[in-house]
C-alpha cells in the first residue's frame, strides 16, 4: 500500500481488516482518488472499499439503522455484507448465515429487493458492511468493476458453501475462482497439461470446460477421473516428461505442494522450451513462510523473462498461497517449426 499510494497512512488494524487514511496533500484538497487497478496491485487484499467508519448497536436492527444514517441515505444499487474473517468450508457456515441475515435487513432499509443477486453488476455503487463483532460493524462503499469487486468481500461465491459430493478435491474450487477472477478463456477443446495433478480436482474442472486434459503425477488420480475419455495421465514427475510431449500444449496448470523455487523450475523447463502453441500458465505458489512474499516480484519477473505477462492474487478459496495467471506476449523460442514430426519409417515387407 505504501508503494501504490505513498500518501496513505495506517489507521485501524484488526485481523481480517486493515484501514488507511488518505490525507489531502495540502490539507485543503479532497483525498486522492483510488487507482482503478488498486485491488489488482494489492495481491493479498480480498477487496477494497472507501471506509465510512464503524457503527455500534445492541442488535442487528439497531445496527442497520446506524448503517443507513452513516451512509447518508439509500442511493446504492446493491449491498455487500460479509464477516471480517472468512473461513472457507463448513467452519465459516455460521458467519455466512449471519451475513445473509444482516444483508436482508440492510437491503430492506435501503429500499432494495430482498431477492437481489449478491453478485453486483459492473458499475453498481455498492454499500459495504463488514460484520466485526455482534455489536459492531464496519461500513463503506465501492464501485463494482472486476469480478472480485462484484462479490461480497471479494469472496468467490461457491467458496461459501460445501463442495459438491462429486468433486475430487478443493483444487476444483480454486481453479474455478482463478478462471472467474482472471477471465481465463481456454478455447473449446484446447489441450491443457497440469503438473502435479493428483488426486485430480483441477483436472476435473478442466474436463468440465470441454478440454483435452493431461495430468502429470506419479501418484494415481481418482478412478472417476481416470475413466474420462478426454483425460490422460503421464505417471511421472514433471521434470521426467520429455519436452517433445508439450509440443501441442496450449495451457499449463500447476498447483504443486512444493517450494515456490521448485515450482518455478518446473514451469521454466516447459515455458522456455520450443512450445509454439503454449498460450498461458496458471500456477499456484505455496508460501511456506510469510517472509517469502518478498520474493513475489522476482517470481513475476521470471514469467516476463519467459515471454509471459503475469497477474497475481491470493484467492479466497485458497490458503497461504498465490495464484499467478500469465499469458504469452512473445513468440515461443524456436518458432512454430521448433517441433517436427518424426520421419515415418518404412514398414518391413510382410
Amino acid at each position: 500500500m505504501a508503494e501504490v499510494l505513498p500518501a496513505s497512512k495506517p489507521a485501524a488494524w484488526r485481523r481480517g481488516i486493515v484501514s488507511f487514511k488518505l490525507p489531502p496533500a495540502d490539507g485543503l484538497s479532497p483525498a486522492p482518488e483510488l487507482p482503478a487497478n488498486l485491488l489488482e496491485r494489492l495481491v493479498f487484499a480480498r477487496t477494497v472499499a472507501h471506509s465510512l467508519g464503524q457503527v455500534a448497536g445492541a442488535d442487528p436492527a439497531a445496527l442497520t439503522t446506524a448503517v443507513i444514517e452513516l451512509a447518508g441515505g439509500t442511493g446504492f444499487a446493491d449491498v455487500h455484507v460479509w464477516p471480517r474473517q472468512f473461513e472457507p468450508g463448513p467452519r465459516g457456515a455460521e458467519d455466512v448465515a449471519a451475513a445473509a441475515l444482516a444483508r436482508q435487513m440492510v437491503l430492506a432499509a435501503c429500499g432494495l429487493g430482498g431477492d437481489l443477486d449478491p453478485a453486483a453488476r459492473a458499475g453498481d455503487r455498492v454499500l459495504d458492511v463488514v460484520l466485526d463483532t455482534v455489536d459492531r460493524w464496519w461500513v463503506g462503499w465501492h464501485t463494482a468493476s472486476e469480478p472480485a469487486t462484484r462479490w461480497p468481500g471479494g469472496i468467490y461465491p461457491p467458496a461459501t458453501g460445501p463442495l459438491p459430493e462429486t468433486v475430487v478435491s478443493r483444487a476444483w474450487l480454486k481453479l474455478g475462482e482463478a478462471v472467474a477472477t482472471f477471465g481465463i478463456e481456454w478455447g473449446l477443446g484446447a489441450r491443457v497439461v497440469e503438473l502435479g495433478c493428483a488426486p485430480g480436482g483441477a483436472c476435473q474442472r478442466l474436463l468440465e470446460a470441454g478440454l483435452d486434459v493431461v495430468g502429470v503425477d506419479p501418484a494415481l488420480v481418482d478412478p472417476a477421473l481416470a475413466a474420462q475419455p478426454r483425460f490422460t495421465q503421464w505417471r511421472m514427475r514433471a521434470r521426467e516428461v520429455p519436452l517433445r510431449r508439450f509440443a501441442d500444449v496450449e495451457w499449463l496448470v500447476a498447483d504443486m505442494n512444493i517450494d515456490p523455487t521448485s515450482t518455478l523450475e518446473s514451469l521454466k523447463r516447459v515455458a522456455t522450451a520450443a512450445t509454439p502453441k503454449l498460450k498461458g500458465i496458471v500456477a499456484t505458489f505455496k508460501i511456506p513462510d510469510w517472509s517469502r512474499v518478498a520474493e513475489l516480484p522476482a517470481w513475476l519477473a521470471a514469467f516476463r523473462d519467459w515471454g509471459f505477462e503475469p497477474r497475481a492474487r491470493q484467492l479466497s478459496s485458497g490458503g497461504r498461497e498465490v495464484c499467478v495467471v500469465a499469458r504469452r506476449t512473445r513468440p515461443a523460442p524456436g518458432g512454430p517449426a521448433a517441433f517436427k514430426a518424426p520421419r515415418a519409417r518404412p514398414r518391413p515387407a510382410e
